[in-house]
């Protein structure tokens, strides 16, 4: 009787556990979790089973682990927060499948990702041919985002947490000298001071870091 009970109470104890891990590291779907979110899940489904498996040892070391795992996710989370770079280097970039009908072959062998994929999540998406696609990003989190010729054009990113992407500059064939001229123009002098900057109807659309929602 003795050890259900101390089953039940583990099993309380864990569910209690977890619940609030889960809970302080965010809100995120299933599918958009990154590679470091896996492992950690991971890693915290393996100490609960030993901490389910094994009544002998006391209950506190099985958790430690748990806990260590949660603060160094919660740390890690506060420098994706504040670092695009970090973001990049944790959870990787988005990959550019398909650009105006034509499918980027480099690209897709250096994702590993073959055309057997490609065409399953088209079909999936209902796309039915790849010369209707004007982009197609493969995400980190492996689903592919579909931007057709028929929709409204894709505002891309220029100025993200005060980093210029270079890659979107040059899609729509502008360089970073171009866009420094364009933002001292507006009166913006230092572009980490821009959370976000997008080129959009033939303007820059900024925000800077900090602006109030409403005013308030």
């Amino acid at each position: 009787m003795e050890i259900y009970l101390e089953i039940i109470f583990r099993t309380i104890i864990l569910y209690i556990l977890i619940l609030v891990v889960f809970r302080l590291m965010g809100k995120r779907e299933v599918g958009e979790l990154s590679i470091m979110d896996l492992v950690v899940f991971v890693l915290i489904a393996e100490c609960v089973a030993f901490a389910l498996e094994d009544m002998d040892k006391e209950l506190f070391p099985t958790i430690f682990p748990i806990i260590l795992l949660f603060i160094i996710q919660y740390f890690n989370s506060l420098l994706s927060l504040k670092s695009k770079k970090v973001r990049d280097l944790i959870d990787g970039d988005p990959s550019l499948i398909v650009k105006n009908g034509v499918i980027n072959e480099e690209e897709m062998r250096k994702q590993r990702y073959n055309l057997d994929d490609l065409f399953q999540q088209l079909r999936e998406s209902r796309v039915p041919s790849i010369k209707n696609i004007q982009y197609a990003y493969l995400e980190p989190s492996g689903k592919l985002s579909i931007f057709l010729k028929d929709d409204d054009a894709l505002t891309l990113p220029l100025i993200v947490d005060g980093d210029i992407i270079e890659r979107h500059l040059k899609m729509i064939d502008k360089d970073e000298r171009w866009l420094k001229d364009l933002l001292l123009s507006k009166g913006f002098e230092n572009t980490d001071e821009i959370f976000y900057c997008c080129y959009q109807d033939y303007d820059l659309h900024v925000q800077l870091k900090g602006t109030p929602i409403d005013g308030k």
